[in-house]
């Protein structure tokens, strides 16, 4: 039996986005760590939950069985006993879910750089924030910790528009241009998205372009995200507000003062550019607000043809829910520890697997946009990579 071999596993691309010391370093820090030796260490188990996303829905002992799966092959498991899988769970629970947080906050970042033009508008790093729920196991504890759509039955009444499943929400901030899910909330389903979107403000920055979609323009959630100095371009819910122009612009957008409802007329307002146009296809009419106010920079036409590509982070959650987790899959966790821990993990894979799919598109001879890149083909080459290429890590100090 080689040195350490209860922590040998078989990771592939994941060791390789997250090599074991930063997986070390983000256990110690949520005081994780182990106090004495055990058959399934820290650091084993968050690399086991992160395959648990890679290899989704696939159940515990499979999941172990392939990602031991090329050591097996090479001899190098010994004396190491295959645990069982009421053990896992005891060490999953152990670990909890923060340590995947912390590591996603340490390791995520935005990917694109300045020459990939595909991923800027005008010098500005396009980025979308939008929500979607994941349904989850149907637990009393899931369902006290998370609700569903249709909440709780009411005595003597039928609950038939009840949801099958809790569900838990998650609003993210992605890069348009590589699909990276740069931040991320998790919250119970009952949270409104803009509530829980104001927490993302801590992931822009001055140079970023924030697009969002109608239900998200609002006087706090602007004031909060534009305070981060990034540039918001949203579309407003037809007549949510009046926006009665205090100037006109040449190119047909004009400025406008929003307040909010504690805000004091004429003194609390905010200026934000407001643009109105017509779609060509169906003659839906849409209204963008945006704190680009220069119009000879920033044309209107241009913003209307970008708008467009908020569309990016619905691919993101297409990825990360139909084609990662699995169209109609729900989570296994049973209780509300499990389920965040599952859900960042899930966030963890996506990173890794958008890293590699944007080392493929530079490394092409035309240096490829990643949206011309299957992201199912590369899932199905990590899943490949990570039974066939075993990587030792010795045992945690």
């Amino acid at each position: 039996m080689v040195s350490g071999a209860r922590e040998v596993v078989s990771v592939g691309v994941l060791a390789r986005v997250f090599p074991a010391a930063e997986v070390d370093r983000a256990i110690a820090i949520c005081g994780r760590s182990e106090q004495r030796s055990r058959l399934l260490p820290s650091r084993l188990v968050l690399y086991f939950v992160l395959g648990m996303a890679l290899f989704s829905p696939d159940p515990y002992l499979e999941v172990m069985r392939k990602m031991t799966f090329g050591l097996r092959q090479v001899g190098l498991m010994g004396a190491w006993r295959e645990p069982a899988k009421s053990s896992i769970f005891l060490a999953r629970r152990r670990l909890g879910w923060e340590p995947f947080q912390e590591l996603f906050a340490r390791s995520v970042v935005p990917l694109a750089e300045p020459s990939d033009t595909w991923a800027f508008w005008r010098g500005l790093r396009l980025m979308a924030v939008d929500g979607t729920c994941v349904d989850i196991a149907d637990t009393p504890a899931n369902d006290e910790a998370f609700g569903r759509h249709g909440g709780r039955p009411k005595p003597g009444k039928q609950s038939y528009k009840r949801a099958a499943f809790p569900q838990a929400r998650i609003v993210g901030l992605v890069e348009c241009g590589t699909h990276v899910v740069v931040d991320a909330t998790i919250t119970e389903y009952s949270t409104h998205e803009t509530t829980a979107a104001k927490d993302l403000a801590r992931s822009m920055r001055p140079g970023m372009l924030v697009l969002a979609d109608r239900g998200y323009p609002g006087v706090d959630l602007w004031r909060v995200w534009s305070a981060s100095g990034a540039e918001l371009l949203m579309r407003l819910a037809t007549k949510r507000y009046s926006l009665i122009p205090d100037r006109l612009l040449p190119d047909g957008s004009w400025l406008t003062t929003l307040y909010g409802y504690t805000d004091r007329r004429h003194e609390h307002g905010i200026q934000v550019r407001a643009l109105r146009y017509q779609l060509e296809t169906d003659g839906e009419e849409y209204t963008l607000l945006t704190t680009l106010t220069d119009h000879e920079r920033y044309p209107g036409s241009g913003l209307a043809a970008l708008y467009t590509e908020r569309w990016e982070i619905e691919a993101t959650f297409k990825e990360l829910k139909a084609q990662q987790i699995g169209a109609g899959e729900v989570l296994a966790s049973k209780t509300p520890d499990g389920v965040r821990q599952q859900l960042w993990g899930h966030l963890l894979v996506h990173y890794a697997l958008r890293v590699h799919m944007l080392q493929a598109a530079r490394a092409n001879a035309e240096s490829l946009d990643p949206d011309r890149l299957s992201f199912t083909t590369c899932l199905r080459a990590a899943r490949r990579i990570t039974m066939m290429r075993p990587a030792d890590f010795p045992p945690s100090t």
